[in-house]
């Protein structure tokens, strides 16, 4: 009697694996860029929220809120994802600091770019994606 001494797997095997596998990826890859997109959004929400720290440390100092083209004063910190600006202000009485999408950032298609006021007001930039209640968490 003779045995069956082939070890192995047939190509219908490795074939299920290969299929298996890509079901998979198919379903964790998207779920992966969107916790990304998550996690540079709430960087951008952190950096704001720092800046306007340091505006109102600015004002303390200053009697008035730094104007835009000022933000080297404020020593706002950078971001690969987003670029941080001073887009209005009243006198030196009131500012509005924005985030604005970049690089892989830009293409994010449920939130656009932040807003935050002098007065803790959040908002999102008039035509992008998202809402406040979806994006500010």
């Amino acid at each position: 009697m003779r045995k069956n001494s082939n070890k192995g797997f047939t190509l219908i095997e490795l074939m299920i694996v290969v299929v298996i596998v890509g079901i998979l990826a198919a379903i964790a890859y998207p779920s992966y860029q969107e916790y990304v997109r998550r996690s540079r959004r709430a960087e951008a929400q952190s950096l704001l929220n720092d800046g306007a720290a340091r505006q109102e440390r600015y004002r303390a100092q200053n009697g008035k809120y730094a104007s835009p083209g000022e933000e080297r004063k404020l020593k706002l910190a950078g971001s690969d994802y987003y670029d941080f600006s001073i887009v209005s202000a009243s006198g030196g009485q009131s500012y509005t600091l924005k985030a604005k999408r970049k690089g892989p950032q830009a293409n994010d298609p449920r939130c656009g770019d932040f807003e935050l006021d002098h007065a803790g007001i959040k908002k999102m930039s008039a035509g992008t994606p998202g809402s406040v209640d979806d994006c500010w968490r």
